[in-house]
């Protein structure tokens, strides 16, 4: 566990497991504890580097300016870790971060996987965030919490697992950034768009999505495979947005296969 010092904040990291280096990126939440539930069978094989993003986790809270600003962070991170050169996977925002890494720094990823991302915020974007602005806005952490288990997980997973995630839901509420902190980060995303840059990504590309993912739909994954030169193209049949968890044996040999074929 360490904290690195970067552009106005401080960035918290750590590593567990030994072997080839790998990044795990979360997504909008930020946290390195997104990835617990992959660490028992990565671990064993990778040394798995992990941060809580600007803004969120043991980072500071402070607003983000761009995801270009995050991937920044996520290099100097790699840095601090002693990493030259790394696999990296990326989870929606995440994914997002490692594209714009892997295109300012091609000779730092072994492979990336871009796992329920998006190419762009469109408007269909634009409405799903500006109804979680609203209820930033309106101080409704709670709703806010609610609102985001609709939106990672489907209904069977959800019905499964009801009593787990009201636990979850109250203990986001009370960790949640504030309304400038974590509205800078659904507007970087909605920023981004690297379609143009795209056909140069010169690096092994995976993109992963499960077709029931409502929160980045299966089109912003068709549109990374179809730009990326030679892109593999894994689709799910279902697991939502958190297929990481929710489809946990199954994602996780997904993304160990493709690590290991590199």
């Amino acid at each position: 566990m360490a904290l690195i010092e970067r552009d106005g904040a401080q960035i918290y990291w750590e590593a567990v497991g030994d072997g080839p280096p790998l990044m795990m990126v979360a997504g909008l939440g930020g946290v390195a504890t997104y990835w617990n539930p992959q660490l028992p069978a990565f671990s064993p094989k990778y040394r798995v580097i992990l941060h809580d993003q600007r803004g969120t986790g043991r980072s500071s809270h402070v607003p983000v300016k761009s995801v270009a600003q995050m991937a920044d962070d996520a290099l100097a991170v790699m840095d601090a870790a002693g990493v030259e050169k790394a696999f990296y996977l990326g989870h929606s925002t995440g994914g997002a971060i490692g594209t714009a890494l892997a295109l300012k720094h091609p000779d730092r990823i072994a492979g990336l996987v871009i796992n329920a991302s998006t190419t762009h915020g469109d408007a269909y974007r634009h409405k799903l965030l500006g109804l979680r602005k609203t209820l930033l806005a309106m101080d409704r952490p709670d709703a806010y919490a609610s609102y985001t288990t609709l939106l990672l997980y489907p209904h069977w997973y959800i019905n499964q697992n009801a009593e787990q995630l009201a636990a979850d839901e109250a203990a986001a509420a009370k960790t949640l950034g504030g309304a400038e902190v974590q509205g800078s980060r659904l507007d970087a995303i909605l920023a981004f768009d690297p379609r143009a840059e795209l056909p140069s990504l010169s690096v092994p590309v995976l993109v992963l999505c499960a077709r029931d993912d409502i929160l980045t739909p299966l089109y912003f994954s068709q549109e990374y495979a179809d730009l990326i030169p030679q892109a593999q193209f894994t689709v799910l049949e279902t697991g939502g947005h958190a297929a990481s968890r929710t489809l946990t044996a199954e994602y996780d040999r997904i993304v160990l296969d493709f690590c290991s074929s590199l």
